[in-house]
């Protein structure tokens, strides 16, 4: 398997060098050279696989030329044997139509660690063999940060620069990062929003001269390896609901776009997709551009819901690629006048495309609070502001008797647990293995949001290529 830049110049690269890599060197984002497909007798023998039997299947195909059926299925055990529940990503019935799959039964409580925990193994097996030391700079609006950085401490050759917005994480999402003390993790807390820290990190990739002197590597959704790790939940729901027999909608909370492009690639792949609801919050930029064809931004306003405070979507790029044609120059120049200008149009018939899979509804506040109201007291399901808004969108927006459709439950609720008390009058506690997390010291720096301030920092602490 072969990947090439959403943005046509940079070279072509195996999986193993994509990701190591994260970021294109022309700044765009690494996709399939095609898409793999996956045939309806093995989608329908999924139905009775295990998790990590199904993970092989999707994503053998992915890492064809770096890891065989044996390395690949070694990763996915030891990746996902630490999970709280032998299902990995358990599907739970709320009513004859509509369900959650429940994504935070990993180590940090939140949908990112299903890919984050094998990215770091990864990372690990890529570099035993290489004379290596990857300097990893990530954005976080709250989870991928704990998540990469649960994976990834003290491993060796591997060095973690973590930006957050700082005040604009709950405090369990914050302190998931800021308590882990081991030597090769530095948590920056930024004086700005989340698309002011993703706006550096890109920079920073495209900054010759720290590119030159550092390996750098990236954990967000920008690293294709993210993405492929997460196209293995849809087939492994869609699969338990009838599929490949009958379609199967997915309502996903989103606002990096990464989560919801994973649905649009097992799509591509084979698996009947009915819908894929995109919920957003008042930050709905990714509502308007599908829409009404409005990608522009505006200012972040923050929520209860704050890993979807964001304006600039870095994943929706992907999809524009294949809106475009997969033209790279085409969009090259239009993302460079996005990146100039903050506005990008979609044309009628891009957004006729998108149309023919993607739906989408910006939920409010009071929608998303009597969201996680209903499944309270309807549901008996206690829900995180996240996948309230994915819920609520996914009952406007599917036809009622129509496919079954599943809600991803992003996050579990007791890391936004002021929230979900103020919805439903109950107050959620942490697992017992977090149990501690608030007894436990903390180590970040603030510093302001310039790239300058924020290299420097790097500059001081991360170890040059040799």
């Amino acid at each position: 398997m072969r990947y090439i830049s959403t943005r046509g110049q940079a070279p072509a690269l195996n999986f193993e060098a994509v990701t190591l890599a994260g970021l294109a060197s022309d700044g765009g984002l690494y996709v399939p050279e095609s898409w793999p497909q996956i045939g309806a007798d093995e989608i329908a023998a999924m139905a009775t696989q295990p998790y990590v039997d199904v993970a092989v299947t999707v994503m053998r195909p992915f890492v064809a030329g770096a890891l065989d059926d044996e390395a690949l299925r070694d990763l996915c055990a030891k990746a996902y044997g630490s999970f709280a529940s032998d299902a990995v990503t358990p599907l739970v019935q709320l009513d004859p139509q509509h369900w959650l799959l429940e994504l935070f039964h990993g180590p940090t409580l939140a949908f990112k660690d299903v890919a984050l925990q094998l990215l770091g193994l990864l990372f690990e097996r890529f570099l035993s063999n290489r004379d290596t030391h990857l300097t990893v700079v990530g954005a976080t609006s709250g989870d991928t940060g704990s998540a990469a950085i649960e994976a990834l401490a003290g491993k060796a050759k591997v060095d973690v620069f973590m930006l957050h917005p700082a005040g604009r994480v709950s405090e369990v999402q914050r302190r998931q990062m800021t308590t882990v003390l081991a030597d090769n993790i530095h948590n920056i807390a930024i004086e700005g929003s989340f698309d002011d820290a993703q706006a550096m990190v890109k920079a920073l990739f495209a900054d010759q001269a720290f590119a030159g002197r550092y390996a750098v590597s990236a954990v967000n959704s920008i690293n294709w390896a993210r993405l492929m790790a997460q196209i293995v939940y849809y087939f492994y729901a869609a699969s338990r609901l009838g599929a490949p027999w009958r379609s199967v909608a997915f309502a996903v909370p989103t606002g990096n776009f990464g989560d919801v492009f994973a649905g649009y690639a097992a799509s591509k792949m084979g698996l009947p997709v009915d819908r894929l609801v995109v919920a957003t919050n008042t930050n709905d930029i990714l509502h308007r551009a599908l829409s009404a064809g409005d990608y522009s931004v505006g200012s972040v306003t923050p929520t209860d819901a704050p890993s979807m405070d964001i304006q600039v979507s870095s994943n929706f790029e992907r999809l524009l690629f294949d809106l475009h044609g997969r033209d790279g120059v085409a969009l090259a120049k239009a993302m460079q006048g996005f990146e100039a200008d903050k506005t990008l149009t979609l044309s009628q018939s891009m957004r006729g495309d998108a149309a023919s899979l993607f739906v989408s509804k910006a939920i409010d506040a009071k929608t998303m609070a009597a969201g996680m109201k209903w499944a309270a007291k309807r549901a008996d399901e206690i829900i995180d502001p996240h996948t309230a808004i994915g819920l609520m969108a996914g009952y406007q927006l599917i036809e009622k008797g129509g496919a079954p459709c599943v809600t991803l439950a992003t996050a579990h609720p007791a890391k936004f647990p002021d929230a979900v008390e103020a919805a439903t009058g109950i107050r959620p506690t942490l697992p017992a293995r977090l149990a501690d997390l608030f007894d436990k010291e903390e180590r970040y720096v603030t510093l302001p949001a310039t790239l300058r301030d924020v290299s420097n920092y790097i500059a001081q602490r991360a170890t040059p290529k040799p």
